[in-house]
């Protein structure tokens, strides 16, 4: 009896950890069964990516994605007219649990995050280690059983699906065909590995939960890397909160796990090669980002904090280092798809990709869509000046900012702040934005409050997290019912006019810190 009384905290761990893994195994050894019934239903029977680019040469040429305002094409919607039903049924069964859970998520962190500042909550030093067992082990459990619930978008699994396939059954013919891919190289590395294992017989039926794991396992060793830096520079009770608020944080894994979607593995990436500028390696630090632009075209909106720290050190040899470690990454990333290519390949893809989505938001709910302005052609013109134009006027505008704050600071410890200015900016302010964009966002301002200190930035990443998780919430859910383009509705407006004011609300918080030295720390 006195054992149980002093360690009945850690047997409650240990239950909750066995509980989650029983859930997982059950749920992973039924998937299998379920899966020759899905794939006649869920997810797996919508157009395969030759069919969509030969519905697109019908649809003037507006590859993955349908006409805005509108319902799924005729052609698309007359094949999987049989099965929409089922998709949206089968989805929608988890969305009042979904829901719950996500209300439920932010008052337990509200409640937290009072019980820090008023010193209500104490976490001895020797239930450190279970702990930490615990919140991924469970973090990882639970995604992989919610992974198994719901096959994800059904547009996006399903190419992913078929560039797995592509990369597995000859790796440098996957660009051979312009059509084949609008992803950078990077990630077909991953889907290689996918397309590789469904090939073994007994592994082919967990296609789709595959295709998630990477994204699932991106998920917990970013929330590890928040609690070892976290760990160096806040309190242990800090430290468990932030690391288990990305863990568990509906914003995370609506994308990962539900969606199915790969910007998760995308932050991992921008957050280390930004920890390794912080802790001056930076020829480590520039191949990471050059990684980044090479998974995802977005990764460019952060390559000016490695500018601006190169021009903080004003060092040739740093400089040097940079361009050399960015340029061999680069080479060794695209080298086995460029044997069959011409040496300007690469640059075609990149501009194939960006022009793809030439409207001055792509259901992003930002101050674009805000003004009613959602998958209207970038083109067009407001105020003299297209949308196109105004939109690098703001990306200009957002990086001098952020290059400012960087110089005031004159440290290393603000380039996570600067990232997040920047992602933070450029989604809300530029043109050609998804609703996933401003997903790094979530592990930015954390990280960002680990260096600065500053806890108004852990109500930024609560804010954040919230704009994050509706606006993908709501456009995944719109997509599941056959509607591509968001109508502007009081949904929208909420969340774009929110992220207008955290992005003001950021802005007004680094400038307290590198101007009037002002930062709001727990006490």
């Amino acid at each position: 009896m006195v054992f149980l009384k002093k360690h009945i905290f850690k047997i409650g761990l240990i239950f909750i950890l066995l509980s989650a893994g029983f859930l997982c195994i059950h749920t992973v050894w039924n998937y299998s069964n379920n899966t020759a019934q899905n794939q006649s239903g869920v997810g797996f029977n919508n157009p395969s990516l030759s069919e969509k680019n030969k519905l697109a040469d019908n649809q003037n040429q507006i590859p993955r994605e349908q006409k805005p305002d509108r319902k799924l094409t005729q052609p698309v919607a007359s094949a999987n007219e049989h099965m929409r039903g089922r998709i949206t049924s089968t989805s929608m069964n988890y969305n009042a649990q979904l829901i719950t859970y996500s209300i439920l998520f932010l008052v337990l962190f509200i409640e937290f995050y009072y019980m820090l500042v008023y010193k209500k909550v104490k976490i001895h030093s020797e239930h450190e280690r279970i702990l930490m067992l615990t919140l991924p082990g469970v973090g990882l459990l639970l995604r992989i059983s919610m992974a198994t619930f719901i096959e994800g978008h059904p547009f996006d699994v399903n190419i992913f699906k078929s560039w797995a396939t592509t990369a597995a059954n000859n790796l440098s013919q996957v660009y051979s065909n312009s059509r084949s891919s609008d992803y950078p190289p990077l990630y077909m590395y991953i889907l290689f590995l996918i397309g590789k294992s469904v090939s073994i017989p007994a592994v082919s039926p967990y296609f789709t939960l595959l295709i998630k794991l990477p994204s699932i396992l991106a998920d917990i060793v970013t929330s590890l890397v928040i609690y070892k830096l976290a760990r160096k520079y806040v309190s242990l009770e800090i430290s468990m909160l932030v690391s288990a608020f990305y863990i568990f944080n509906p914003a995370v894994f609506i994308n990962s796990t539900i969606w199915g979607q790969v910007d998760s593995f995308f932050t991992l990436i921008i957050i280390c090669s930004i920890f390794m500028l912080s802790e001056k390696k930076i020829g480590l630090s520039s191949a990471l980002f050059a990684a980044a632009v090479m998974m995802k075209p977005q990764g460019i909106i952060f390559l000016p904090v490695l500018f601006f720290e190169l021009i903080r050190l004003k060092n040739l040899k740093s400089f040097l280092k940079t361009v050399i470690f960015a340029l061999i990454t680069t080479i060794i990333i695209i080298l086995p798809f460029s044997l069959n290519q011409d040496v300007f390949w690469i640059f075609r893809l990149f501009s194939n990709t960006v022009s793809e989505y030439s409207y001055a938001s792509v259901n992003g709910f930002n101050f674009f869509s805000l003004i009613g302005k959602n998958y209207t052609k970038d083109t067009a013109t407001m105020f003299i000046l297209s949308y196109h134009s105004w939109g690098m006027i703001f990306i200009v505008i957002i990086t001098a900012l952020s290059w400012f704050i960087y110089i005031k600071g004159n440290s290393r410890v603000f380039a996570f702040a600067a990232a997040l200015l920047q992602i933070a900016g450029v989604f809300t302010f530029s043109v050609d934005m998804h609703e996933r964009y401003l997903f790094p966002a979530a592990a930015l301002s954390i990280l960002s409050f680990i260096y600065l200190k500053d806890k108004r930035l852990l109500l930024l990443a609560a804010g954040f997290s919230c704009t994050i998780y509706i606006n993908t919430y709501y456009v995944l859910y719109e997509t599941l019912k056959g509607i591509n383009s968001i109508s502007f509705n009081p949904t929208l407006i909420f969340t774009s006019l929110l992220n207008v004011l955290l992005f003001i609300y950021l802005v007004k918080i680094l400038l307290d810190i590198v101007i009037k030295k002002k930062t709001c720390v727990f006490r």
